[in-house]
This record gives C-alpha cells, structure tokens and sequence, in this order.
C-alpha cells in the first residue's frame, strides 16, 4: 500500500517464520513518522484497522511532527539521540564527515541501539504480547530504529536472516534523499544517512552476540521474551500450521 505522507509504510507480514508457518499480514505495519498523512493516507490507514501506535522518536521529533492520527492510542517509547543529532553537532563543532566516517558512526548507532536502548525495544515486544491488535511501530524515517526493531521481531518469529535482511533493504526503495539545506550536511554524507545498509544491521547482532552469547540469549535477558513469550508470539502473529 502507497502512502504519500509515510512512503515507508508497510506490514512485515508474508515471510515464513517457525516450523515453516507465515508471518501473518497485516497485523504489525513499520513506517516513517505520521505526522505528515494526507486526508487520503488517514483514510487507508484507517481502514486496516489500526489501533496501536509504538513512537520509538525523540521528544523533539514527537513535538515537531505528532501523529496525524488522533484517534489511536500511541504509545511513546523514546530513543536518543539521532544520527543526525550527533552528525549536526560534529559539523557545528566544524569536523568535516566523509561517507565513511558516517558508514562508521552509523555502526556505532546501532551498536548503541543494543547497549542503551534494548530496554526499549522490550517495551515494544511487551505491547505486542499483550495483544494482537493491529500495530504500527516507527521512528523519524522508519530505517535505523525501526528496522532494528523489524528485524528483531521477524527474528524472534524464525524468520531467516535472509529475509529479515530483505525486509530491511526494502527502505532504500522507498525513502528520498534527504535535503542537504535542511541538515547543513554534505551531499555525500546525506546520501548514506538516506539509505540503509547491511553493515549497520550487522552491527547490531555482532554485538548482541559478543554482549549477551547469541540473539535467544538477548531474547530472554535483553527483551525479556523467554520460551513461554515466545510460543505466545508465535501463536498471535504466524499463521496456523
């Protein structure tokens, strides 16, 4: 589904998780923020059914761009800073970034995700154990935050790597280039902060393994999704053998 406002809106339903079952559609959507939704993008929103929002944003990207969708609970569950927080702050200190020192902090981001944030990232797999309502999580851009968050979930469904890395390529055919006005960041630099790559996935589960011995480790310690949260995850979002 197209959605002018959000054009990385989209369900991670369809791939083939434990014992050969399929994630089920339409149930968990990630997106970009919602707060720039046509009258037309609400209405399609709408009418999947959606009840749930997880806010993974910022205080200031929360308060520069709310949700456009009023009715829906949303829930907030902060993580800071940005990538692109930390970058203006280098520039205005007058480092000058090349593409590779940005592929580097960007590794380091996500490296952080795992040591700093994990606390909420199993805030987001509480909410989603504690019902199946159809859910949307997202960020700023719905890239770093929510592909890590994406790739979690598909992988505590048994989704393959290869798949959970399709789903988090999938952006860089999605989002537009950010504006080099806008950030004061050199067009270089801003064409990695506009895409993904898999470097900065793997950062993430290098450390979740050197941190916690292996991602079911992290599941249980980190995310506090241990054998009986996990069969309940599998029994709400994969489809019946």
């Amino acid at each position: 589904m197209q959605v002018s406002g959000a054009p990385n809106f989209r369900h991670i339903g369809g791939y083939t998780g434990h014992a050969g079952r399929r994630v089920v559609a339409r149930r968990i959507f990630r997106s970009d923020h919602l707060g720039a939704l046509t009258a037309e993008d609400e209405s399609r929103i709408r009418a999947l059914g959606l009840r749930r929002v997880l806010d993974l944003r910022g205080v200031a990207e929360r308060e520069a761009a709310p949700c456009a969708l009023a009715s829906l609970t949303v829930h907030s569950l902060p993580i800071e800073p940005t990538i692109v927080q930390v970058l203006s702050e280098l520039i205005a200190a007058g480092h000058q970034l090349t593409p590779n020192e940005v592929v580097a902090h960007m590794q380091h981001t996500y490296r952080r995700f795992v040591r700093n944030s994990t606390h909420r990232f199993a805030e987001l797999f509480a909410h989603l154990l504690a019902s199946n309502e159809p859910t949307v999580f997202h960020c700023t851009a719905g890239k770093d935050r929510t592909g890590l968050a994406a790739a979690l979930i598909l992988r505590s469904l048994g989704v393959s790597e290869d798949d959970v890395l399709r789903d988090y390529l999938l952006t860089n055919e999605r989002l537009k280039p950010l504006e080099a006005s806008r950030h004061g960041l050199d067009p270089s630099v801003l064409t990695v902060l506009s895409r993904v790559q898999p470097e900065f996935l793997q950062a993430a589960f290098e450390v979740i393994v050197l941190d916690h011995g292996g991602f079911d480790t992290y599941l249980r310690d980190g995310l506090r999704v241990g054998s009986r949260e996990r069969d309940r995850l599998r029994e709400l979002y994969l489809e019946p053998a």
